[in-house]
């Protein structure tokens, strides 16, 4: 089944998604209403969303503008499975001087959270709402117009439209990222909408036909419509249009969004990529929210600040060397070889790390793969501790 899955997906990803997204209408502002909250900080809103089974219906959202701000930058904040949109994560970004909205992609309302909730609101389907999530596998059969994917990219557009429309927002200086599912989206969401200045997937990728947490679900479906998922709702469908930055993060053991698929799925888009692949990062919406290379980056894209570092050229040498040179006026204090010697699930595998050479002069990062490796790749540390990564190579 997996591996006619991974033919499927292949042949018909080539011709891309079928899916009519009217971008010109989402790329207004949409119709709003205030919402009321009692989240400190930040502002609620409901955004006219597509119309689902012949009616209208409305999404959720956070939203926050800094205090003073003149044309502050922007990012819109796509949930993951079990979550919704996050007051949280608005504060965060704005404490760090961005304009921020967190939108909720599956008819949800969430109360307010308690400090110890932050990041699992109690939160109810309203009379409103849209498809549920995630994945909606079952309804594949349904409408596209009336499926979850279709819904939840859209208001995801929509959110970016009612931001970039705010005073006190620079429309022209806005990023996205997302969680999980919110990094699946993400992907979708920056290679379709191309006002985005960059796009952040956090765990989620595509091919999730050829190696997933789905699989189950897939064979559920079975071949011919498994294969109608894979070609409407699969981001290796829409990352072939991307053109702009993608940094792609993710763990070596996610147990949802394995290394080889988020390998082929960054691939993909046209524009610049760089890759932070953390040795068994956790899965949670407060771990993918808190990675300090985000914020590091989104600065550097949007507000002047100082940039990550960036590899220039990378490889495996035939005697067996992975090695990368890096650019730019960041350099890295520290650099890692991480390797695994394991075959079988990549969930699965345990991961070692060791030491790897700086050569300054040459700006070049080496070591050598054990002769037993499976899988290796590099990571360079800056002094702020953060990480950028090479490719991964497989044995």
């Amino acid at each position: 089944m997996k591996l006619l899955l991974s033919s499927l997906v292949f042949l018909l990803t080539l011709a891309g998604a079928d899916v009519p997204w009217k971008l010109a209408e989402l790329q207004r502002p949409p119709q709003s209403w205030a919402a009321t909250t009692e989240e400190p900080g930040v502002k609620a809103v409901w955004l006219a969303g597509p119309v689902y089974q012949g009616k209208p219906t409305r999404a959720f959202a956070y939203y926050g503008i800094p205090a003073g701000a003149a044309k502050a930058p922007g990012m819109v904040l796509i949930h993951g499975g079990g979550g919704t949109a996050f007051a949280e994560w608005v504060r965060m970004w704005n404490s760090r001087g961005f304009a921020a909205i967190a939108i909720d992609t599956v008819g949800t309302l969430p109360e307010k959270a308690a400090p110890d909730q932050l990041w699992n609101p109690k939160r109810a389907r309203h009379a409103d709402s849209g498809p549920a999530g995630w994945g909606d596998f079952s309804h594949i059969d349904a409408p596209v117009a009336d499926q979850w994917s279709y819904h939840a990219v859209a208001v995801s557009i929509l959110a970016h439209s009612f931001l970039r429309a705010q005073p006190g927002v620079d429309p022209k200086r806005i990023g996205v990222t997302g969680i999980s599912w919110g990094g699946y989206l993400t992907s979708m969401v920056a290679s379709l909408d191309h006002r985005f200045r960059f796009g952040i997937p956090i765990y989620g990728c595509g091919f999730l036909g050829e190696d997933s947490a789905w699989l189950k679900d897939f064979e559920k479906l079975g071949p011919e419509r498994a294969a109608k998922w894979l070609k409407l709702w699969d981001p290796s469908a829409y990352l072939p249009q991307g053109r702009r930055p993608m940094f792609w993060i993710n763990g070596t053991n996610d147990f949802a969004y394995v290394m080889p698929s988020w390998q082929k799925s960054y691939r993909l888009p046209r524009g610049e990529r760089l890759l932070s692949l953390q040795v068994r990062m956790k899965h949670s919406h407060p771990d993918g929210a808190k990675p300090e290379e985000i914020f590091a980056y989104a600065q550097a894209a949007l507000a002047g600040g100082a940039p990550l570092m960036a590899l220039s050229r990378q490889g495996v040498t035939p005697q067996g060397e992975a090695w990368a040179v890096y650019r730019g006026a960041r350099l890295p204090v520290k650099a890692e070889l991480c390797f695994t010697r394991d075959t079988g699930k990549w969930q699965e595998r345990k991961w070692e790390t060791v030491a790897a050479k700086i050569d300054t002069d040459a700006r070049r990062v080496s070591a050598t793969i054990p002769a037993d490796a499976k899988a290796a790749y590099l990571n360079l540390i800056d002094d702020r501790g953060l990480i950028i990564s090479t490719e991964h190579t497989v044995r």
